[in-house]
């Protein structure tokens, strides 16, 4: 287990970073001579506009993962593959975090705050809000995203991702483990 002066270092790192960012980036563009509030509001319409393109492709993920969690593959997939994250030290709760996570920020949430709330200070509750802050919802993007530019070579894109992902979920679970861990 690390010393109580490296938790505390990490937790004022946390603590601190969005605000100095936002500042930072905020005196950056004024220094710059950028009209912060302008470009603010320009970027929101742009993205109002970017939300009506992709709203089919939204509905069609949607329920896309409503069907993969109500027809039980889910679960299966958990009760499968369990030994095997247990032998890696990742706790068999934190596997339907992993699972969703590229499938549904929104589930991969409620599964994360499920968790949480039974033991918010437990370390598969760490290691489960680790992970949900570690990856990305790859396939959910690839099928927004590049759906609706109409890219259908997505292999290589989608590999890295998942790579990513994988890599993100293993790390959540050995710095915690370290950082954490009993």
């Amino acid at each position: 287990m690390m010393g109580a002066g490296f938790k505390l270092v990490v937790e004022q790192i946390s603590v601190l970073t969005v605000p100095l960012l936002f500042f930072f980036l905020v005196g950056l563009a004024m220094l710059r001579r950028v009209k912060v509030y302008e470009s603010f509001i320009e970027g929101g319409k742009e993205g109002f506009n970017i939300f009506l393109q992709i709203l089919p492709y939204i509905v069609a993920i949607l329920v896309a993962i409503g069907m993969f969690r109500v027809s039980g593959a889910l679960d299966f997939l958990v009760e499968l593959l369990g030994p095997y994250t247990t032998a890696i030290g990742m706790p068999p709760e934190t596997l339907p975090v992993a699972l969703m996570r590229p499938l549904s920020g929104s589930g991969a949430l409620g599964v994360m705050s499920d968790l949480v709330k039974q033991d918010p200070d437990s370390l598969t509750s760490r290691i489960a809000s680790t992970m949900f802050g570690s990856t990305d919802t790859t396939l959910y993007i690839i099928a927004l995203y590049f759906g609706s530019v109409r890219i259908r070579k997505i292999r290589h894109a989608m590999l890295a991702g998942l790579v990513a992902d994988l890599a993100g979920v293993l790390s959540a679970v050995w710095i915690c483990q370290l950082v954490f861990g009993a």
